[in-house]
């Protein structure tokens, strides 16, 4: 094992005694564990290496699924569509939207990663090539092709989820309130889609609002903007 790491024993005995000290592992019957602070530290360096954290392609998801569903249904007021023809309509434009965001992020989030991996590799490359020890610098090096080929592997699922989370929130979000409308009579329809859409909002406000640290009325103005223009332009271009 020793022959397959880049990482001596003495090397991590003291990183482990120097975690120990700082109260970011505890050693207990014999195993290292991470403490509240270690597990807290382990989770921001996760997804700022990963990109676990669900931000972007929730946000995303969320935003894209209640512009195309509030401008389906606007449209169908306004053009008095027929149920089934709207039913129709709004299924065929969601699954679009939801299999370009999958591919948007898919393509997008590969790319990204790629470049920030390249980025991040030459700096730390040049870092190790000023260790003088010959044998430390080869020991380092292969430290750092280690910790890129893991998260490259890690990034990947990442990007696998974070674009199914994109596109499924995509379509859900965007075929209730379209449902809602189809299938009940006038009023209620009316009521329960854009009941739906609001509750969105408030949920897309509210994230954004906890993740940017943000107070809500300010992202609560920004989101409600964002929205207007993008279904203000989606109806204009719907009506040529």
């Amino acid at each position: 094992m020793a022959h397959n790491t880049a990482v001596e024993p003495a090397d991590l005995e003291e990183a482990l005694s120097e975690m120990t000290s700082e109260k970011i592992v505890q050693f207990t019957n014999g195993f290292f564990a991470l403490t509240d602070e270690g597990n807290r530290l382990s989770k921001h360096w996760k997804n700022l290496l990963t990109k676990r954290e669900p931000i972007l392609e929730f946000i995303a998801g969320l935003a894209d699924g209640t512009i195309t569903s509030l401008a389906i249904v606007l449209s169908a007021l306004l053009a008095n569509l027929p149920s089934r023809t709207m039913l129709w309509i709004a299924l065929l434009g969601l699954s679009a939207v939801s299999v370009t965001n999958f591919s948007s992020f898919m393509l997008g989030s590969k790319t990204e990663d790629i470049a920030d991996a390249l980025s991040l590799r030459a700096l730390m490359e040049y870092s190790v090539n000023d260790i003088l020890d010959k044998g430390e610098r080869t020991k380092s090096l292969r430290l750092v092709g280690d910790l890129f080929s893991i998260l490259r592997r890690q990034r990947t699922r990442t990007n696998l989820r974070a674009a199914l989370t994109c596109s499924i929130t995509t379509f859900f979000v965007g075929v209730l309130p379209v449902v809602f409308f189809s299938a009940l009579t006038s009023p209620l329809n009316v009521f329960f889609s854009f009941g739906v859409i609001g509750a969105m909002l408030v949920i897309l406000v509210r994230y954004r609002a906890e993740k940017s640290k943000v107070h809500w009325k300010t992202t609560l103005m920004e989101t409600l903007a964002i929205i207007a223009i993008a279904v203000i332009i989606s109806l204009i271009f719907g009506n040529f």
